[in-house]
């Protein structure tokens, strides 16, 4: 599904960070960045402190799953968006919403409990894993690319 203005989609467990703030905006030109994360969105603390972390000019919304599924499909016209989230899940999620993307991509998830490593520094669950072959299989290209100097390493063979 291509939804218009979306200009990159990541899985990054640590969401908003230096290499999203300088090497992605500045890539992607984008000017909004939309969070998709059930906890995040619930928690006023974190959403205050995630808006610090970006520049005064980029605006930042944090959704549901639920709500970002609708206000996803009405796209952006005329903006240039960043889709974050932490999760492979949130993906998951958002597809069995309708909503699914033309590319992913997969920049931070790192180990931690029953996730292993598959690729340098990208580890995933057998879960995870099957939600990813899952999102594939429904039609998103999913590639590895930490900054956007790197070159796109494609997933699906990795799974």
């Amino acid at each position: 599904m291509n939804i218009e203005g979306i200009v990159l989609v990541r899985i990054d467990d640590r969401l908003i960070h230096g290499q999203v703030m300088t090497s992605w905006l500045n890539y992607t030109g984008a000017n909004k960045i939309m969070i998709v994360d059930d906890e995040v969105a619930n928690d006023p603390f974190m959403k205050s402190v995630l808006k610090t972390c970006i520049p005064a000019n980029i605006k930042l919304a944090t959704f549901t799953v639920e709500r970002a599924a609708t206000r996803l499909k009405k796209g952006f016209a005329g903006d240039k968006c960043i889709i974050l989230v932490k999760y492979p899940e949130t993906l998951y999620n958002l597809m069995k919403e309708g909503v699914v993307f033309d590319e992913v991509n997969i920049g931070g998830m790192g180990v931690s409990g029953d996730r292993t490593k598959f690729f340098r520094n990208i580890s995933a669950s057998e879960d995870e894993k099957r939600m990813l072959k899952e999102l594939i299989d429904a039609g998103s290209k999913i590639t590895v690319r930490i900054i956007a100097e790197d070159g796109a390493t494609d997933i699906s063979g990795m799974l």
